[in-house]
């Protein structure tokens, strides 16, 4: 099986910046995590966007839906900003009925120790490879469908809607 990963930045590559004294989208951390993970598949880690979700664009989007729908695989991974990811989901559902499009990211950055991003992308992988074609957003430990999900910034998650 081969799996196709995008990454469009977000939280999850973010890397502190030193001299800025601030976190910056940097870049992915995917192919490390799944090196550490000892992943039995064949993949490939592609970047199309590097932004903060909140500066994400529909010009974005549609970038990175042009890359999916262009995409030969079946089973596509996108690393994606929590504060977007919905969107970005719902545009993917009205365009993409014949590959299975699984949405992840973090609440931390990959590289820090106390990260969501190992179990959310282990999550997204087994339901990448588990669910049928269709588009899906992986956050938490669950599954949601795009089109009923929000990310409760308070609770830091994301839950039904």
């Amino acid at each position: 099986m081969k799996i196709i990963v995008f990454t469009a930045g977000g939280t999850i590559d973010k890397v502190y910046f030193d001299a800025k004294s601030q976190y910056e989208v940097g870049e992915s951390n995917v192919q490390l995590l799944f090196k550490e993970m000892n992943v039995g598949f064949d993949y490939r880690v592609e970047s199309i966007v590097r932004k903060d979700s909140l500066e994400m664009t529909d010009a974005d989007r549609a970038l990175i839906l042009d890359n999916v729908q262009r995409e030969p695989c079946r089973r596509i991974l996108i690393t994606h900003g929590t504060d977007t990811m919905i969107e970005t989901a719902k545009t993917l559902h009205r365009h993409v009925a014949d590959k299975t499009v699984v949405l992840t990211g973090a609440m931390q950055p990959a590289l820090f120790r106390n990260s969501d991003a190992v179990f959310n992308i282990g999550c997204a992988l087994g339901v990448l490879q588990a669910r049928d074609s269709g588009v899906y957003v992986v956050m938490n430990g669950m599954i949601f469908d795009p089109l009923h999900a929000r990310k409760n910034r308070d609770a830091g998650r994301f839950e039904c809607c």
